[in-house]
């Protein structure tokens, strides 16, 4: 999942997609490289970060879609949270809904997954929307991250959403420490376990924990951190990356590929020398 914001203010890539024509050629670039899906968010939710009104998120994000719908036949997904933003986005050609906060601020969004047969994102996060990445860490991250992405799951099934429109997303960066990101991503097969068949998808890419990682390095030094993050999780399960940085994710991915390949025809060898 290749990410686009159409945001002034998004940590990595503000402000170089707001225009139809820039996102446009941003799109085709990233299917060029060998993106699935584009991702396309109208709103910032990098950390102090404020909420903008669902009319401005649809200026944002409506004419992009319409646009690359007509131009691509890869699915399109809108990054929001807001019952209108989804249903524009839906009447413009989209065809997945990337739920940051799980249902927790509209599960109308679920039945209109349901009605529309859209996929279904569904990211844990926890508090409003300027708290989500202020909240202190709770002790067990994976409890809560299971618990509660459980309990958005039920919702959207309850809703109607059919089990495989839904797609799970632990919220890597979302009020957990920088040590609970790597658990969660060193982890990650013990979530694709009790997430029975639903599959995950994990966004770390230039995420603030990796340039924590690599002493304070900025949005721009993240790159190596960021693939290294890409590569654990699709070894430990993931089904879905996002990412900024689509051609080497990509590249990263068909080595893993081959790798997880030879080990089941018994192509590898161990030398005992």
């Amino acid at each position: 999942m290749g990410i686009l914001n159409a945001t002034p203010d998004s940590f990595s890539d503000g402000g170089e997609f707001l225009s139809v024509d820039a996102a446009l050629r941003r799109a085709e670039a990233m299917i060029v490289e060998g993106a699935d899906i584009i991702d396309i968010g109208g709103e910032s939710t990098r950390p102090g970060s404020s909420q903008i009104n669902a009319e401005e998120e649809i200026k944002r994000t409506r004419p992009i879609i319409a646009a690359i719908v007509k131009r691509v036949d890869i699915p399109i997904s809108v990054d929001t949270s807001k019952l209108l933003v989804a249903h524009a986005a839906i009447d413009s050609g989209a065809e997945i809904i990337n739920d940051i906060s799980g249902l927790r601020f509209d599960e109308r969004i679920a039945k209109l997954a349901a009605d529309s047969g859209a996929g279904l994102v569904l990211m844990h996060s926890r508090g409003a929307f300027h708290e989500m990445h202020a909240l202190e860490p709770v002790a067990d991250i994976f409890a809560e991250v299971t618990a509660s992405l459980a309990k958005s799951l039920k919702q959207a099934l309850d809703n109607g959403v059919r089990r495989e429109q839904v797609v799970l997303d632990p919220g890597i960066g979302f009020g957990k420490t920088p040590k609970q990101n790597l658990e969660l991503i060193g982890t990650l097969d013990r979530m694709v376990e009790a997430s029975q068949g639903v599959p995950i998808m994990v966004g770390a890419s230039r995420k603030s924990f990796i340039g924590k990682l690599l002493g304070d390095v900025p949005t721009d030094d993240r790159f190596a951190g960021s693939l290294a993050a890409a590569t654990i999780a699709i070894w430990n399960g993931a089904s879905i990356l996002r990412v900024h940085d689509v051609k080497a994710t990509v590249e990263i991915l068909k080595t893993v590929d081959a790798i997880r390949s030879a080990i089941k025809s018994g192509d590898l060898v161990m030398s005992t020398a």
